[in-house]
């Protein structure tokens, strides 16, 4: 009752409600326990060993743990269903979370005690495994948010908030650790954030957790796989054969790639843009296409009736239990997802491949575009991105989850395409002098104030339209992470939320060789009118999702409530 009394309430009023309930304070917890580590392994630490005078290759090798993030739904159906000794009554997910919190903790206390310069070989290997831990302890937050979500922390406000903690820690473990080693050292500021993490660790021990395990109380068939009107054992079997091995060669590629890129050779090592660019679409493919065709095809043979037990065939074996436990965890994620939204999945793997595509490819060209072609200076970008930029990325996630409660999941989605896509032709703007920019800048009173707090008035028309950027980017973040968590079921939300957010990852990988050439050949202004292009691409899809939701009601596959 006290459920419905809150959605009743207005849009504002529903938001207070929800960031005082104790699951919301837990997801800012955590987003900033996921933000933290990324800004310190893949930003923050190549400043480290610019200052340790490393050299740029070795600095190139050390950009690949970020595949760790890439591919983090490789290891999620282990996450989704294997419980760690002496800690599963911590919970499903807690046992994860704290985990990884602690070790990251561990590693980053470790880490402050090497020299870059003498112990290359360790730093790295530690380097690594945080980014292991981090991207392992991100797959079971996002699947914390799903499974904890209800009528008062819906997923839409969980959602913003963990957006939420995650920037604040970007700034944290960015600009905050960049003040703080200046002033003390390196290994102060990465034991001082190890212990920060050590801290949050031991907090996430109170935190609530999901009740999503089931009590297995059929020990011979503990998912049901083996009751009448279930698909046949042999049927299963050859089907989780095929994607196991599927799988299975995709963490063999990643991982030996991985072990040749890191190997003290350089000779002998790996071109990571031939990697990515060739292999990373055939790990997809492997990974995400083929066994939803495979589970496609299960989904059909099972509606129509055929290959499916006349009677129980409990499991007679070990072994048995074993492989019902495996189709449990690699092939049930994704013939839910099949069975829930059908043809629709083509729908919203093409969303969420393109829908933050704009700012995922052009944000690595960002700073060559502010010193470079503008010629801003190191200073002037420093505040007009990382702490002006910040608060406006803030200001817009706060502005999205408020719209999220008023318009509804899919319009305030479908807006923050437009805006993600509208807001590249201010860059296009500054990119032909920015004269349009100053003119707002100026009529607004902004480059008064920007003058009168000491900066040059040509900084006004850069902070603008950083501020215009990323109040877009940030109500389409807190949309489209809502959007995801929305179509991810409760029982499986580690593999399909894991698989989901990588594929938002892929398309701006793979194109920024392209785009990179593009901006040499064309320059700047060409660019920002084809990202922008791009960007109304998403906007359409949005419309045939929300289109789609709209006619089907509850058959469209959605989980969360709203919408």
């Amino acid at each position: 009752m006290a459920a419905a009394q809150a959605n009743d309430k207005p849009g504002w009023r529903r938001v207070l409600a929800a960031l005082g309930n104790r699951k919301a304070g837990f997801m800012l917890l955590f987003g900033f326990a996921a933000g933290l580590p990324y800004a310190l392994l893949l930003g923050t630490l190549y400043a480290w060993l610019s200052d340790a005078e490393v050299d740029l290759e070795t600095m190139g090798v050390f950009s690949l743990i970020g595949l760790a993030y890439a591919f983090k739904f490789l290891w999620s159906p282990a996450l989704d269903r294997v419980d760690i000794p002496l800690l599963r009554r911590l919970g499903k997910r807690k046992q994860w979370i704290v985990t990884a919190q602690i070790m990251l903790g561990i590693f980053l206390v470790v880490l402050s005690t090497l020299n870059p310069q003498t112990a290359l070989g360790w730093f790295s290997l530690l380097a690594g495994l945080g980014a292991f831990a981090s991207a392992t302890q991100d797959v079971v937050i996002d699947a914390w948010r799903v499974d904890v979500a209800d009528e008062v922390a819906t997923i839409d406000i969980l959602s913003t908030v963990y957006q939420m903690g995650y920037r604040i820690a970007a700034l944290v473990g960015g600009a905050l650790a960049l003040f703080l080693a200046e002033r003390t050292s390196w290994p102060t500021v990465y034991l001082t954030m190890g212990a920060i993490l050590l801290v949050v660790g031991i907090a996430g021990l109170f935190a609530p957790d999901t009740d999503a395990s089931v009590i297995e109380t059929n020990e011979s068939d503990p998912h049901g796989l083996r009751e009448a009107g279930q698909l046949s054992p042999r049927i299963r079997f050859m089907a989780l054969g095929a994607v196991g091995l599927l799988w299975g060669w995709a963490l063999i590629t990643v991982g030996v790639f991985m072990v040749r890129s890191l190997a003290s050779d350089p000779g002998a090592r790996p071109d990571s843009v031939a990697f990515i660019s060739t292999m990373g679409p055939l790990v997809v493919v492997a990974t995400v296409v083929v066994p939803s065709l495979i589970a496609a095809w299960l989904v059909r043979i099972e509606r129509k009736g055929t290959n499916l037990l006349k009677q129980a065939a409990p499991a007679t074996s070990a072994a048995d239990r074993m492989l019902d436990h495996l189709y449990r965890a690699l092939v049930l994620p994704l013939t839910d997802f099949v069975g829930r939204l059908g043809w629709a999945l083509v729908i919203v793997f093409a969303l969420v491949l393109t829908y933050r595509i704009t700012d995922a490819i052009w944000g690595s060209f960002a700073y060559p575009f502010y010193l470079g072609e503008l010629q801003y200076t190191k200073d002037e970008v420093a505040v007009a991105s990382k702490f002006f930029g910040v608060g406006a990325l803030m200001l817009g996630l706060a502005l999205g989850g408020y719209l999220l409660t008023v318009l509804g999941r899919m319009m305030t989605l479908t807006l923050g395409a437009f805006l993600a896509a509208a807001t590249n032709l201010l860059y296009a703007d500054l990119a032909r002098g920015g004269a349009v920019m100053q003119a707002v800048s100026d009529a607004s009173g902004f480059t008064w104030l920007v003058s009168e707090l000491g900066g040059d008035p040509r900084l006004a028309k850069l902070m603008m339209a950083i501020a215009g950027e990323n109040i877009a980017v940030g109500i389409a973040g807190a949309a489209f992470v809502a959007y995801l968590s929305s179509i991810v079921a409760k029982g499986y939300s580690a593999v399909q939320y894991a698989l989901l957010s990588s594929l938002t990852l892929l398309v701006g990988t793979l194109g920024r060789g392209a785009l990179g050439k593009m901006i040499e050949d064309q320059g700047y202004f060409d660019v920002f009118i084809l990202t922008t292009l791009i960007g109304f691409f998403a906007v359409a899809l949005c419309l045939v999702e929300w289109w789609r939701q709209s006619r089907l009601g509850k058959a469209a596959g959605v989980v969360a409530p709203g919408g």
